[in-house]
């Protein structure tokens, strides 16, 4: 019964106009605010059902957004979608998502289906080995698409993003002035822009502080807090074992801190260790870890907006957005002390 309810039905018990019912229900400025929460309260009692398919008839907007990112169970991309939801919320749209686990023909159906469905934009977090077309591909059927975490080589979309390289240097040059020469740098890959910009502030912080790049201090690959804990195996084995590590992101630091416990040692004084991403877990981490915060949430939120406004018609420019990092020190690094 509740969908056969009309809008002409509500703008009669209230001796409205039909048109009038229709603005406030889609969040209307033209409708005062009392109004709309006074027709949006009589609509539910009569069970009015908001039809989005009929909607997107007439005004060629589904209100759906598709957000796809690499997974979901990593909290720097929670941080984000929590961000862009709260933005879409605003306008009335909502999102479908989809974790593309790095799998570039996963990333190829979900946008296929959304084209399918009728989406009116797409947010992500592109896999590797995205190749341009795919992106192309929304962008030539009317569906704009924003880039978060990884920039994507080949095609200039708006892309939001911390400044990987000067927020890893900020890790690594913290650690040099605490007296650390020795230091590894744990997780990441360069297949990605992420990778390869965070390494990159690593190499430039050393050889800025004349301290000898060694590849051997590099232990690339982790990206979780498991991947961070075994690596601890391989930090604790190198033949001139670190006094510090910068780690790939804050899961792997913390994974690596509980690998360094482990074997007896006390991370913090025994070894320094700093994180990334500056998660709400790397605050109550024991000890409470040295980080990098990357913005998260205002990429979300940048990103978001630079999507309802391309909907809009009109944008920021395309090309790369950065947020600048900072640096959060707690208890996980401290001073060298030479070994005895």
């Amino acid at each position: 019964m509740a969908q056969k309810i009309k809008l002409s039905t509500i703008a009669e018990t209230l001796g409205i106009s039909t048109a009038t019912v229709s603005l406030a229900l889609r969040d209307s400025p033209l409708v005062a605010g009392s109004t709309r929460d006074k027709i949006k309260e009589q609509a539910r009692a009569l069970g009015y059902i908001y039809n989005r398919r009929a909607a997107s008839l007439r005004t060629s907007r589904s209100g759906i957004i598709g957000v796809v990112v690499h997974d979901i169970m990593n909290p720097f991309y929670g941080e984000i979608l929590k961000a862009i939801e709260s933005e879409l919320d605003r306008s009335r749209h909502t999102f479908i998502l989809s974790n593309h686990y790095d799998s570039v023909e996963k990333q190829r159906t979900f946008i296929e289906t959304l084209l399918q469905l009728g989406g009116d934009g797409v947010i992500m977090s592109p896999a590797i080995g995205t190749p341009p077309e795919d992106m192309q591909l929304a962008e030539d059927n009317g569906m704009p698409a924003i880039l978060v975490a990884r920039s994507l080589d080949g095609l200039d979309l708006p892309t939001y993003r911390g400044d990987d390289s000067y927020g890893i240097s900020l890790a690594t040059n913290h650690l040099i002035g605490l007296g650390h020469r020795s230091i590894a740098m744990i997780g990441g890959t360069d297949q990605t822009s992420t990778g390869r910009d965070r390494y990159q502030g690593y190499v430039n912080a050393l050889r800025k502080a004349g301290i000898d790049v060694d590849s051997g201090l590099r232990i690339p690959g982790p990206r979780s807090m498991q991947g961070g804990f075994e690596a601890a195996v391989h930090f604790l084995s190198l033949p001139q074992r670190p006094t510090a590590a910068v780690c790939w992101n804050d899961l792997v630091a913390i994974g690596l801190m509980n690998g360094i416990a482990r074997a007896g040692l006390v991370p913090g004084k025994d070894i320094s260790v700093t994180g990334y991403d500056d998660l709400e877990e790397a605050s109550i981490s024991m000890p409470a870890l040295t980080t990098v915060w990357n913005g998260q949430a205002e990429v979300g939120r940048l990103a978001a907006r630079a999507l309802l406004d391309r909907l809009a018609g009109s944008h920021e420019p395309d090309g790369l957005h950065l947020i600048k990092p900072e640096m959060r020190i707690r208890q996980s690094t401290s001073p060298h002390r030479p070994r005895l």
